[in-house]
């Protein structure tokens, strides 16, 4: 599995930044953009996407790997 894609603030701006990375991958006009280049980089490295708020806080996660935790099936 490859290394989550985080979407953060980055200088009035959004950007994506590998986990652990120092250095920030792209950088994006809106919010959407980075999330739209986050998720296609976890889609190739079967790994999450974790989305942070202008606070720095994350605010959602998704999934594009082996998820450890799946969701259950609705059972109607």
């Amino acid at each position: 599995m490859g290394k989550d894609q985080h979407v953060v603030p980055y200088d009035n701006k959004w950007a994506v930044r590998g986990e652990g990375n120092g250095r920030i991958t792209s950088d994006h006009r809106t919010q959407g953009a980075a999330i739209n280049i986050a998720r296609r980089i976890a889609i190739n490295q079967q790994s999450e996407v974790v989305i942070h708020g202008r606070d720095g806080k994350i605010r959602d996660k998704d999934s594009y790997g082996n998820d450890s935790c799946p969701p259950r099936d609705k059972k109607h």
